[in-house]
Parts: C-alpha cells; sequence; structure tokens
C-alpha cells in the first residue's frame, strides 16, 4: 500500500529573489536571480542537475508556453524540463513533480523552478485567466472578480457561525497587521511597512466587508529549489537537512456546487488536502505539531478560513485564535512569518515555492530576525480558483532525523 514521500526527498538548496515591481529585470533575469542562490546554496554544479519542472501560470507574459525558457536562461545541460501549471499551486505543482522524481529514483537530483511577472500586463490585479487565448470564460462569469467571490466566502463564514461584524473586521484587520509587521522585517518582500489595526478598518472598501489591506498586491517573482535524496545530501556535506515530510494535492470535483451541504463558508479542497497531508507527515495533532505555516492569504478572510480548514482551530473559532495572538510570529502556531502574500504580492508560479523557502530557511536557522524558536514541522499552503472550484495544494517539510 501507497505510504507518500515521507524523509524519501531532501531540499539540497533554495533561492528567491527580491518580490516587488521590478520594471528593470525580465522574466529570464528573475529566474537567473533565483537560480544563482539556489545553486550557491545547494553547494553543486549546474550539471548536476537531471531534471528540472518550471512552473508558471500566465504563459503568454514574456515566456511562452514552452519550457525552453528556463532551459536556455539557466544553460541547463540538455536535461528534460517540463512546464506545469495549476492555477496559484503552480509553484507547489513545480516542486511536487521534482520531487516525486526524485522519490521514484528517476533522477538523483532535480530542479524545481517558478516565475511570474505580473506588473508587465499593465492590470490591476490577476488577469483573467484565458481570455487572451480566445475562451469563453468572460461570457460564463462576465462580473466576477476575486475580491467579489471572496468577499461572499466572508459574508458566508459570518453568517454560518453567527460572527458579529465588529469581530469579524477586528479579527482580519489582526491578520492583515501581523502580516505586515512580519514582512518589514523581510528584505525580500514587496511591501515593508507596519500597519495599524485602525487604518485596516478605516481603509476604503474594496467588495464588503474586505477593505483595502485586506488584498494581496501585485508583484513579480521567482524562486526555485533542488532537491535529492537524503544520502546523497549527506555525500554533499549537508549536515542540518531539511526533508519533504508530505505533498497533497486536492482539486474540486464541483461537490461544493452540486449538493447543498456545502455553505460557502470554507474550502473543502483545503479541508481533505489537510487530512491526507498529516497522514503521510505522520502528523496526529496539528494544532500542537505545526511549528509555523505560510497560507494562501490572498485575502485576509481566506487566511482566517484556512486555519479551520487546516484543522487548527475550530470550526467558528479562528476569529478568537486570530484576536488572541494564537498566530502570531510569538504565538503557538506562528503564520505568515515572511509577510505571506500579503506583503510579498502573487506572482502565481513563484509563490508556493517563495512559501517553501521561508519555511526552509526557519528550519535551518537562517532567518534572521525574523527567526522562531527551534521549529519542527513547517507546513505551506495553495488556494488556487475561486471559493466554489479550486485547487489545493500542502506541502510539509522539516529536518531529517533518520
Amino acid at each position: 500500500m501507497a505510504s507518500g514521500i515521507r524523509d524519501k526527498v531532501a531540499i539540497l538548496g533554495m533561492g528567491c529573489t527580491r518580490f516587488g515591481e521590478r520594471w528593470n529585470m525580465g522574466v529570464e533575469e528573475l529566474m537567473i536571480e533565483a537560480f544563482q542562490e539556489c545553486l550557491t546554496d545547494a553547494g553543486i554544479e549546474r550539471n548536476d542537475i537531471q531534471a528540472a519542472w518550471f512552473g508558471t501560470c500566465m504563459e503568454e507574459i514574456g515566456i511562452g508556453k514552452s519550457a525552453i525558457g528556463p532551459a536556455a536562461a539557466l544553460k541547463l545541460p540538455f536535461i528534460p524540463i517540463t512546464r506545469v501549471e495549476n492555477f496559484c499551486a503552480t509553484g507547489t505543482e513545480a516542486f511536487r513533480g521534482a520531487c516525486y522524481a526524485v522519490a521514484a529514483g528517476a533522477c538523483d537530483i532535480a530542479l524545481a523552478i517558478g516565475v511570474e511577472k505580473l506588473k508587465d500586463t499593465g492590470y490591476g490585479g490577476l488577469p483573467n485567466f484565458g481570455s487572451n487565448a480566445g475562451t469563453l470564460n468572460w461570457q460564463w462569469w462576465p462580473n466576477l472578480t476575486a475580491p467579489g467571490s471572496f468577499a461572499q466566502l466572508a459574508s458566508a463564514y459570518a453568517a454560518k457561525h453567527r460572527i458579529k461584524d465588529q469581530d469579524l473586521k477586528r479579527a482580519m484587520a489582526h491578520v492583515s497587521v501581523k502580516s505586515h509587521a512580519n514582512g518589514a522585517l523581510n528584505p525580500k518582500a514587496h511591501l515593508r511597512k507596519p500597519i495599524t489595526e485602525d487604518q485596516c478598518i478605516s481603509c476604503p472598501m474594496i467588495a464588503s466587508p474586505l477593505g483595502l489591506y485586506d488584498c494581496c498586491g501585485v508583484s513579480d517573482g521567482a524562486a526555485c529549489a533542488i532537491v535529492t535524496t537524503p544520502e546523497i545530501a549527506k555525500r554533499f556535506g549537508k549536515k542540518d537537512i531539511v526533508s519533504v515530510k508530505a505533498l497533497q494535492l486536492a482539486l474540486s470535483s464541483g461537490e461544493e456546487m452540486g449538493f447543498n451541504q456545502w455553505d460557502g463558508d470554507h474550502f473543502m479542497t483545503t479541508s481533505r488536502c489537510s487530512i491526507k497531508a498529516y497522514a503521510e507527515a505522520g502528523i496526529t495533532n496539528p494544532r500542537e505539531e505545526i511549528s509555523m505555516m505560510e497560507v494562501h492569504d490572498c485575502f485576509s478572510i481566506t487566511e482566517l478560513v484556512t486555519m479551520e480548514d487546516l484543522h487548527i482551530s475550530e470550526r467558528g473559532r479562528a476569529v478568537f485564535d486570530i484576536l488572541d495572538g494564537f498566530y502570531d510570529r510569538d504565538g503557538k502556531v506562528p503564520c505568515q512569518v515572511d509577510g505571506g502574500l500579503k506583503c510579498f504580492g502573487h506572482p502565481i508560479g513563484a509563490s508556493g515555492i517563495r512559501m517553501l523557502y521561508e519555511m526552509y530557511l526557519q528550519l535551518l536557522g537562517r532567518a534572521d530576525k525574523r527567526q522562531l524558536p527551534n521549529p519542527r514541522f513547517g507546513l505551506t499552503h495553495n488556494l488556487g480558483g475561486f471559493p466554489f472550484q479550486n485547487v489545493c495544494s500542502i506541502a510539509i517539510i522539516g529536518r531529517y532525523e533518520c
């Protein structure tokens, strides 16, 4: 019976660009910036890499549909490169491909890299998926926006659990304030200014109850990882090894819209995916065992609901855990330790690997002013699509102890 890939794959090295409005850099330059850091960190030569997985979502923006771009930019040695895309889980999907190849013995050393340059679209948010390719998405959902749909999530959550308006607004504000405080300590974050709860509550409304500070920004960025087996990592002289404990992916079956058991107040994919991830990682009590998290905070309400979908806060109780500081940097399970999507923005192909980068630094004690005391397990979570149809990916990494 399949048991997953726990401790079969080690992260040999990682790299991440500074995220932001990188007008002076093309997609290729962003990939090179992340790759050079990753290669140095891994302590190997590029000719040691035997296969690569490349994640980008908006393929028309500066890179094209194939995987030739990274092959040429990074001067990879005539190896197989697979381009992947899976909505906002694209970066983690590239990481999953590289990890599965190593775990299966198909190659010894593999690269996962993700990049996106959204500022070049000239659009204030994520572009309409498929509209440039002549599909009918714009006719199916002509008035659908990301803030609008996630605002409905907030309203459904408050109604389902009878949360008072002022409690919900304060909790969402605390989510943003906490992330900005963390992002202010991170030189690679896009937004690095602390904000106050009053600023969040009184800011311009985007889609009620979501205000300006409840929404993540738009940015450019790239991140990458080189993975191998723990045995090979030791041969390269690595003493403190970070290994993959779990990698799980769940896509909506349409069940949310097909039956009336779902009230639109949470994400079924995250709830199902997290249970499988914990089982693969051998985690039985995530509230006690998870040391830190990077979750998909495209909006503050998304982060709040995710706390419950990850089975860390009880249903209807995340609001109060947040207000109690449970997810603050000095709390029980720190969340968005690097600032999250809120402070990095969301260059889609890069986000999942960027999240893993922070967990990796924390586990190795290299997170500088953000460093947490003695973390053991780090969880990352991506959520792509809309509340009623989405994809969820979850990765758990930790110290290799075998």
